[in-house]
């Protein structure tokens, strides 16, 4: 076998570079090599790559408008990214102003023989449609799509609303060679600044523009200019395990603090904890709800407002909730919070749920304070400053003899203490009009637990038939309670089709509430193994904690996210008769990251015609950074591999 000189793995490599070279990524002209580079070396996956692309926010001096100038240059490598030549830009707008978008330009260009064609985008291509009561959204696709077709568009934006001046971002679905953005910023608006996303920029130049703005009698502002440069940029991957993708893009955001006019007025619209809780306190759809005690007076049964134990009244009101009141499926925060229709209607928003509950807990002498938060999809909330338009969620935190306890009424499946999945997201800011709001931890106490015990005997038909326990405890309960009490006849089916290896005979359980902290069920089982010659070859996890590994990335930039601590526990004891002999059982593993954070281990053995074995995986934390995330994928690589390619043989004597 003949292998490559240095020099030939040289010249390779230097061609490689070469071709990606050729993109021309500092200009919006597009040029040959542009229209001839088919492939991108640092990322094969990729569909499409944004070549150039270039933005520039600028206060008009006639208008005083907020202008941003944006171009792009996209490279589409193949039929999968045709999609990228459908643009759309959302335009706010409000009651009196509204953002407006000029001179849309736009070409795709082609290669035909060794003429460069280009096919421009027609006025007529361009649409409007209304998004919702905030938005309306411009579109329009570019024309003559091919693989290998270059696209080039540009346009402007014109805004009245400085609070929102333009953000950028530099990173996207695709890679990108070379993204600019230049500002301009009067010295009138003031604005917190921020980085986003953890990657670095190649220009952060700044300079003072004297006399950039000009108002009446003399008066003038100087501007802060700044040019912001970032190249090879890496196409952001989503995966399994991610909070919202726009926590880690990397991006530059504007937050408006104050605006000053030229005859000396200063408005501040950042604002101090102490006033957003007034401006809570006194919202029609949040504080003035939160004191409707009223309406929830005579409410309860006698059978709960009588009970005397403290914490069993807590979660008989949690339960009577739960029961009684149905979530529609909206999260409202800030609109159309009404008690009284809640009970009405029986059905209602989170947040009028959740209030609800607060008010019922009040009425009946609890402490008991709302929590504000903004769910998994929403992205993180900015903690240095207060930032209302984050919030999108609430929850209640009740304490009670020196525990703490956050609560969410808006899953029969949830247990008392636990709130909803989507709202795991860090942190929450607790709402106190007395002492003052605060930061409260929204990890959840304690580990989820997944944990299955079987032992079955070997049978003359060459059946293996006994029973299996199941127990899941906290969120990973949900799933299991879900699937039992949503067809309690069908349960046995149901479990058939989750796991296709096993027949299962009959069933017992004991639960009786879905809020239970913890489902176990006690089944009768049957496994039918596979039998070649004198052999038998018998599957020793029937349970499959994961069907496959959910890490795929070489790299991953941004950390893994489960949400909560968890563990998985399998346990299994098979009996064999005395003509057979066991040749072969799992192999044992302990697979451990740094600190135990995570710990796989496996261990099987033979005693007489016993066969014993287990697997744990156990996690200590519920995020973890990117910088295991090596080690966390290759976990999961032998536990799914273990899995899927283990065989307890047993021969025949």
């Amino acid at each position: 076998m003949k292998t490559k000189s240095p020099l030939l793995l040289f010249f390779s490599l230097f061609i490689v570079l070469n071709l990606q070279a050729q993109f021309s990524s500092e200009q919006r002209n597009v040029t040959r090599p542009d229209l001839t580079t088919s492939n991108f070396p640092k990322d094969s996956t990729a569909n499409a790559i944004v070549i150039y692309e270039y933005g520039n926010s600028y206060v008009d001096k006639n208008t005083f408008k907020l202008e941003t100038e944006i171009v792009r240059k996209i490279k589409i490598l193949n039929r999968n990214a045709f999609d990228q030549a459908t643009i759309t830009i959302p335009l706010y707008y409000n009651s009196s102003e509204k953002e407006k978008v000029v001179d849309i330009r736009g070409a795709t260009y082609n290669l035909r023989g060794e003429e460069i064609v280009k096919t421009d985008l027609k006025e007529s291509d361009i649409f409007e449609e209304k998004y919702n009561d905030r938005f309306i959204l411009t579109k329009f696709t570019l024309p003559n799509i091919q693989e290998g077709s270059v696209i080039t568009y540009s346009y402007k934006l014109i805004s009245p609303f400085f609070f929102n001046y333009k953000q950028w971002d530099f990173q996207d679905d695709i890679p990108t060679l070379y993204s600019e953005y230049n500002t301009s910023i009067p010295a009138n608006w003031n604005y917190n600044i921020k980085l986003i996303g953890g990657k670095k920029l190649k220009v952060n130049d700044n300079r003072i523009e004297r006399v950039c703005l000009e108002g009446g009698r003399g008066s003038h502002s100087d501007c802060s200019v700044s040019r912001y440069v970032m190249v090879d940029i890496p196409a952001f991957k989503e995966e399994e395990f991610l909070t919202a993708k726009s926590n880690y893009l990397a991006r530059i955001e504007y937050e408006l603090l104050s605006f000053e006019n030229f005859v000396g007025q200063k408005h501040n619209y950042s604002k101090s904890w102490k006033t957003v809780d007034d401006e809570f306190k006194s919202d029609a759809n949040v504080g003035r709800q939160l004191v409707k005690t009223g309406a929830v007076k005579n409410l309860l049964p006698d059978s709960i407002v009588s009970q005397q134990n403290s914490l069993e009244k807590a979660q008989a009101i949690y339960q009577y909730v739960l029961d009684n009141y149905v979530w529609n499926g909206e999260n409202n925060l800030f609109k159309e919070v009404s008690i009284k229709s809640l009970i009405d209607k029986k059905s209602g928003n989170s947040t009028e749920i959740n209030i609800l509950l607060h008010n019922l807990l009040d009425a009946e002498g609890f402490e008991i304070l709302p929590v504000l938060l903004s769910t998994r999809d929403n992205g993180f909330l900015t903690t240095i400053f207060p930032v209302i338009s984050e919030f999108n969620y609430l929850v209640v935190q009740l304490n009670l003899e020196g525990k703490k306890y956050l609560l969410d009424a808006t899953n029969p499946y949830l247990p008392f203490g636990l709130t909803s999945f989507k709202t795991l997201n860090q942190y929450g800011r607790l709402l106190d009009f007395k002492n003052g709001s605060d930061w409260v931890d929204l990890n959840p106490p304690g580990s989820s637990t997944n944990q299955y015990r079987m032992e079955l005997n070997l049978q003359d038909d060459g059946m293996f038939n006994g029973k299996m326990k199941m127990i899941s405890t906290g969120y990973n309960a949900i799933s299991s309670k879900r699937l039992y009490f949503e067809n309690t006849n069908n349960y046995l089916t149901k479990l058939e089709e989750k796991y296709k290896n096993i027949h299962f005979l009959s069933h017992e359980s004991d639960i009786k509430n879905k809020s239970e902290n913890k489902f176990d069920t006690t089944l009768e089982i049957q496994i039918t193994p596979e039998t070649i010659g004198d052999k038998i070859y018998l599957d020793p996890f029937p349970i499959k904690f994961f069907s496959e590994n959910p890490f795929k990335l070489e790299e991953r930039t941004y950390p893994v996210d489960f949400g909560y601590r968890d563990s998985y526990g399998f346990t299994a004891v098979f009996n064999i008769k005395d003509d057979f002999k066991v040749v072969e059982i799992p192999e044992k593993i302990t697979y451990a990251l740094p600190n135990n954070l995570a710990v796989l281990t496996v261990d099987w053995d033979v005693q007489d015609k016993m066969i014993r074995g287990y697997m744990n995986i156990s996690f200590q934390a519920s995020q973890y950074p990117a910088e295991v995330y090596k080690e966390l994928k290759e976990l999961f690589s032998k536990a799914v591999n273990l899995q899927n390619n283990s065989f307890i043989v047993l021969e025949k004597i």
